[in-house]
């Protein structure tokens, strides 16, 4: 199976999954954002930081997802750009790294903009558009990026810039902008609040609330809805991010999850029997033993175990 990294971000790349989460997190819940009105940008960013010598060198760094959204508001047409950084892991520099993906990506617009006016010959209006390549009217598409938390632990990583400081000066904090990351964590929503996904994200939500509470989780897995029927991909998520280690067909691109969890129950009824099996063994050969008629070394063998792991059994 693929890594984790990679099957979730291929799950997030779907259109309605991805305008699922910003819905979620921008109009709680309510369908604005059509997941029609996307489009793919360049998730890539190149930067040129310098070396111990002075001289730059260019380095790219990519940013998992990146889309254009339009957005009607008013009967006006909206451009803001959106993007998502899955996290399996508490990342403790996460402020500084979307701080970093949003400004390359106002920078990328700015120089995309000074060379289109050169290319057009365009005539600033004064010298400081000449020196910036940026004229007066010229404008920004805004950036959004959250933070899909998809761990069955609390985020204990900072949240803002400002978690990252040490206790400031009241007065020298309010010349430091902050900056908040718009953070998803599905361990911390309550259920109604994840009753704000419309798509699979809501199965995949809930199986990372409650991967630590086996119980929860097939209660939830056992009750999706459409008969049982669920995305493969959403199904692989579920799979990756809680080893729940359940059995799908290959090559289906719906699962019956409530098959795959009476199965992980039928398996568990036969790792129970098989365990109570080996037990009722044991607890004969150490009768055995206490009568005299084997020694522990013969009941050992018999067990199939050591000498040690036959006397630790008794207690």
């Amino acid at each position: 199976m693929a890594s984790k990294d990679a099957i979730t971000k291929l799950y997030m790349r779907d259109k309605k999954t991805f305008a699922d989460v910003f819905n979620f997190l921008i109009y709680e819940g309510q369908k604005t954002i059509n997941p029609d009105n996307l489009r793919e940008l360049d998730s890539s960013v190149v930067v040129v930081p310098y070396g111990k010598d002075g001289k730059p060198f260019p380095a790219q760094k990519t940013r998992d997802l990146l889309k254009l959204a339009t957005i009607m508001a008013d009967d006006e047409a909206i451009y803001v750009a959106l993007g998502i950084e899955n996290q399996s892991q508490i990342h403790y520099a996460m402020p500084v790294r979307i701080m970093f993906y949003d400004a390359a990506y106002y920078v990328s617009q700015i120089e995309e903009t000074a060379t289109k006016h050169r290319a057009d010959s365009d005539k600033p209006e004064t010298g400081a558009e000449f020196l910036s390549g940026f004229y007066r009217t010229d404008k920004l598409t805004p950036v959004i990026t959250v933070v899909f938390y998809f761990g069955s632990e609390p985020w204990t990583g900072p949240r803002s810039l400002y978690d990252m400081f040490p206790v400031m000066n009241k007065a020298l904090q309010k010349f430091v902008p902050d900056y908040p990351i718009n953070l998803i964590a599905p361990f911390e929503l309550s259920d109604n609040e994840i009753e704000r996904f419309h798509t699979d994200l809501k199965q995949v939500a809930q199986s990372v609330k409650y991967a630590n509470d086996l119980n929860r989780f097939k209660e939830v897995m056992s009750g999706v809805p459409n008969g049982g029927r669920l995305s493969r991909r959403a199904a692989d998520v579920i799979n990756v991010v809680t080893n729940a280690n359940l059995k799908f067909p290959e090559n289906e691109e719906e699962v019956d999850m409530c098959l795959a969890i009476e199965e992980m129950r039928r398996e568990e009824r036969e790792e129970g029997r098989e365990e109570g099996r080996e037990e009722g063994i044991l607890e004969i050969l150490h009768g055995l033993v206490e009568d005299g008629l084997i020694s522990i070394e013969e009941a050992a063998k018999r067990a199939k175990v050591s000498v040690e792991e036959f006397l630790a059994a008794k207690k």
